[in-house]
């Protein structure tokens, strides 16, 4: 009889990971138990003081050498306590915080003679006198639900830059992909299509989950083991304790590449980078902006860290095949989403395909394969997500009778009805077309110098050109913000509640000071770079 060994947890080494889920499992139940009226104010202290304490477990693991030379394998070999994973974790949970205070928007604030109002409960109520009118007025809020939701998606996204095997690669995968696609349909006043966007962005999802889970199979095959360290060690030859029942695929080149290429496929899903972006424009303009802009900052982050450490790690001993294939992907996401943005007219759609560029230029450090692409990466997505989820936070403050006004027709003469937000609007813009003195400039050439010093000045060349592409929309957006006459029927903006201030302006202060003195974060993320092997 084989003696059974109990399980060696490193419960602090994952403590972020169980504050999060563990305060997820209590919002559910106040959803169940407790009164409707007070579980917005429950909700959103809760959800608040969860992720600030899963922030400062974090920073105590990093400060206790967790991200350097006490990095580890823990939860029996299937998560990464390392320095990528915890300045991941990190960037993800200031993300999600700064949500939070986005998501609290929903409220109820009912609109006077056709105002706008910068509320999502009061679109909930959109029919006047209906059920859901009068069930906001006597709960005072609505839609407390995202909060538990939003702490799900968090969770999933802590465990997908940790994943160490295959297996937790995908439940991570999947479990913060489920609560994106409730997020998605939760726009009430453009239901319909919101509730299109968020069934394109499952369908598609469940397509992109079956590769990955396809290649996931192939490689178990190939390598009799799901973890990263088993599966390069296989790679570089080493024998591996295989079930018999495998030995038959041991050592099959042909596994190995289509299923390291069905994984690849799903993250590149979940990235945006073309020819996978088909989602992105239809359901960053269909979910409810708050979402959009939490998914377009936090998934972009968690999926980028699960790709680098599936390639540097399980697959390093490949990368003469899939460094090709990733320099073609990357070509194409910068110029297809540079290019396709100059014919978009909402302002979210614009956004999507910014996004798309973005991801090419990321996968530009992705390829130099060293430590420097790696940091550059890290730097560039903690740059990203907070220009990104202040861009959204603008959009969201920008309304007219019918909801947010995302038409850019709209946004002409903002610069004179409001110059303030404009003003930041602009910032943002220009951060994300790369000009100096903007955590944009600094996080591209940080990972266009990564790829030059790895001999890829194919993807550096390509890179500028597309900026300079891209440089040309943004600004289009500035001179009708600024320099067009206002229409009368134009849109008004919402007062921000400080709430919805101090996520623009935090993300304003962080765009300037990491253009303007971008030298400690960048040797923070140095710092951070490097993975453990096992």
């Amino acid at each position: 009889m084989n003696d059974l060994q109990a399980p060696s947890i490193e419960w602090l080494a994952l403590l972020p990971s169980l504050i999060v889920f563990g305060v997820a499992v209590i919002g559910v139940l106040i959803e169940a138990f407790a009164p409707r009226s007070a579980r917005y104010g429950t909700q959103l202290v809760l959800t608040t003081l969860g992720f600030a304490a899963a922030f400062a477990a974090v920073v105590g693991l990093a400060a206790g050498g967790h991200a350097t030379d006490k990095a580890q394998i823990a939860g029996m070999g299937s998560l990464a306590v390392d320095g990528p994973a915890l300045f991941l974790q990190g960037v993800i949970l200031l993300v999600g915080l700064l949500s939070v205070f986005l998501f609290a928007e929903r409220r109820l604030e009912p609109a006077k003679h056709g105002a706008p109002v910068d509320s999502f409960a009061a679109q909930a109520a959109a029919v006047p006198g209906g059920e859901a009118e009068q069930e906001a007025v006597r709960a005072g809020h609505m839609t407390t639900e995202i909060f538990p939701l939003l702490l799900f998606a968090v969770g999933g996204m802590l465990l997908f830059p940790a994943a160490n095997d295959l297996l937790v690669l995908f439940i991570a995968l999947e479990v913060l992909s489920l609560p994106l696609y409730l997020l998605c349909a939760l726009a009430r006043r453009k239901r319909l299509l919101s509730q299109e966007a968020a069934v394109k962005y499952f369908l598609l999802g469940a397509f992109a989950s079956a590769f990955l889970l396809f290649g996931i199979a192939l490689l178990y095959g190939y390598a009799g083991t799901v973890t990263y360290a088993g599966i390069a060690e296989v790679i570089g030859g080493a024998p591996a304790a295989l079930d018999p029942g495998l030995a038959s695929t041991m050592g099959n080149d042909a596994l190995l590449l289509i299923g390291g290429a069905l994984v690849v496929m799903g993250l590149l899903f979940k990235v945006g980078a073309v020819p996978f972006h088909m989602w992105t424009p239809d359901v960053y303009q269909g979910a409810p902006t708050p979402v959009t802009g939490f998914m377009a900052a936090a998934t972009k982050v968690a999926a980028f860290g699960a790709l680098l450490r599936l390639l540097y790690v399980a697959l390093d001993g490949t990368r003469w095949d899939w460094e090709p294939a990733l320099w073609g992907v990357a070509i194409a996401s910068m110029v297809a989403g540079a290019v396709i943005a100059i014919t978009q007219t909402d302002v979210k759609r614009l956004l999507a395909y910014s996004s798309i560029a973005h991801a090419g230029f990321i996968l530009a450090g992705v390829v130099a394969v060293s430590e420097d692409g790696v940091s550059s990466v890290l730097f560039y997505l903690a740059a990203y997500s907070f220009v990104t989820l202040g861009a959204f936070a603008v959009v969201t403050l920008v309304r007219d009778a019918g909801g947010e006004a995302t038409h850019l027709s709209k946004w002409a003469g903002l610069g004179r009805r409001s110059p303030l937000l404009a003003g930041v609007f602009a910032l943002f813009l220009l951060a994300f077309a790369g000009i100096p003195l903007t955590s944009g400039f600094a996080g591209k050439f940080a990972v266009f110098r990564a790829a030059a010093d790895a001999g890829a000045m194919g993807l550096v060349i390509t890179g500028v050109a597309a900026s300079a592409i891209a440089a040309f929309f943004y600004v289009r957006v500035i001179v009708l913000m600024f320099f067009s006459e206002p229409k009368a029927d134009g849109p008004s903006v919402v007062i921000p509640s400080p709430l919805t201030s101090s996520v623009v302006g935090l993300a304003a202060v962080v765009t300037l000071v990491l253009g303007i003195a971008p030298q400690y974060f960048l040797d923070l993320a140095g710092q951070a770079g490097v993975f453990v092997l096992r």
